[in-house]
């Protein structure tokens, strides 16, 4: 039986669970795909009690016959990638045998770094809220065209005057635009060639390799890391991350062609959270806002920070349906609502004079709608680890529907728990 290819992507602020979501799949599955971020964004998988944390690797390196990609569109940092493939391995799971990385991957350098961490210092109150790793910085210098990639690692002979000479260009940032201290021409050229040892295994021409899975039926996940609203152009924006992180870059990501998507799985918390600075129309900050993020423990898998938490918002999730194609939903976390005496749902905002339905442009206009509630009734019977639709209370029942008919788009999977299988599947996004 032939297999479609599906983008699974976060509809939300990311965090959404999309991890979970892959990781579910992937057995019915020849490869997965990372097409787009870096090592900004974690992805937590719980099997069998035990928590494995994913930075670059794609969620399918779990399951032994998956081969994993790293798309040309994703930012790869080196160090954090062999920290990455050694925690892994250190438990059994051999990773390597099973990674290809596209040579096109721009390298997350040091200096990237230390230019993203003066940024922020220098910004003060005003600070984007990035995470400090150098990603930005990385897709800013690969736009101008002077970034490294990896395929450069691999080169020894012209390796050290290329670093030579973009990092002439961020000393003089570091130094006499931020106040920062110079980085080292000798340490990081000697670690960037030790990068290339390790990794030149690993490249792989991923578009040919990806390609041909896509041809023989056997499928394949393109995994999107961050979420619909931090996207660089359609995100609420500067409040954002720094690549696209909708649908469409999947096939720009990995240099698999647009019609080779069948499907696009969108994935939704049953709630919404935010981390970082920037607009969020339906934060709660009130004891329900703390309570969510208790139960949900709302802190990222990745960095620790704290999530701000609040109410569904339907009309961010009709944008984020607009903008990616999206052909069904995956709502997670049912089960941190379980015990709320009532649950509200944004279903438009205010903006001014103005009624809106869906999520507007940038962040200045998003700061300024008011949320506009449904409210339904919550339930006391537990859903956590509940595995059929029928078996979840009938008030959850009734919320999951009524979200389905406010977006447009069928529910096809329903989350109650961390584990791999507290999973309830309506309808296969992957088999015909």
């Amino acid at each position: 039986m032939a297999k479609r290819n599906v983008v699974v992507i976060g509809t939300q602020w990311g965090d959404e669970g999309k991890g979970k979501v892959v990781d579910w799949i992937a057995p019915q599955v020849a490869a997965v795909a990372r097409f787009q971020g870096g090592h900004n964004a974690g992805h937590t998988l719980v099997i069998n009690g035990q928590k494995t944390v994913l930075r670059l690797l794609p969620s399918g390196i779990l399951h032994p016959h998956v081969t994993c990609f790293i798309g040309n569109g994703v930012v790869v940092a080196p160090d954090a990638l062999q920290i990455e493939i050694n925690e892994l391995e250190a438990r059994g799971i051999q990773a390597r045998g099973r990674l290809r990385i596209s040579g096109a991957c721009p390298v997350v350098m040091p200096y990237h770094v230390a230019i993203d961490q003066a940024r922020e210092a220098k910004r003060g109150a005003a600070k984007i809220g990035t995470t400090g790793r150098g990603i930005g910085p990385t897709y800013e210098d690969k736009v101008a065209r002077r970034g490294i990639r990896i395929t450069d690692l691999l080169n020894p002979s012209t390796l050290p005057e290329k670093i030579s000479e973009v990092l002439d260009y961020h000393n003089f940032v570091l130094k006499n635009y931020l106040g920062a201290s110079e980085l080292d021409r000798d340490l990081v050229v000697s670690q960037a060639l030790s990068w290339g040892g390790y990794l030149a295994p690993l490249v792989a021409d991923v578009s040919a390799e990806l390609n041909a899975i896509c041809a023989a039926g056997k499928g394949v996940l393109f995994e999107g890391a961050q979420g619909t609203l931090l996207d660089i152009d359609h995100g609420t924006y500067p409040y954002v991350t720094s690549s696209n992180c909708l649908a469409g870059q999947a096939s720009a990501g990995t240099g698999v062609g647009p019609r080779e998507i069948n499907h696009v799985l969108g994935i939704t918390k049953a709630y919404t959270t935010r981390v970082g600075s920037g607009p969020f129309p339906t934060e709660l900050t009130d004891e329900t806002g703390a309570w969510i993020a208790k139960r949900g423990n709302e802190f990222g898998s990745n960095t620790g920070r704290a999530r701000r938490c609040g109410w569904l918002d339907i009309p961010a999730l009709k944008r984020a349906v607009e903008i990616n194609g999206i052909d069904s939903l995956a709502v997670m976390k049912l089960d941190v609502l379980d015990g709320l005496p009532e649950v509200k749902v944004c279903v438009g905002y205010t903006n001014g004079a103005t009624l809106l339905d869906r999520l507007p442009v940038g962040a200045e206009e998003v700061a300024r709608c008011v949320p506009a509630y449904e409210s339904f009734p919550g339930w006391t019977t537990p859903t956590h680890g509940l595995r059929s639709f029928d078996a979840l209370p009938e008030q959850a029942r009734h919320y999951l529907t009524a979200v389905q008919q406010l977006i447009g788009v069928p529910i096809s999977m329903i989350s109650t728990g961390a584990e791999r299988d507290d999973t309830i599947l309506l309808h296969s996004p992957v088999n015909y």
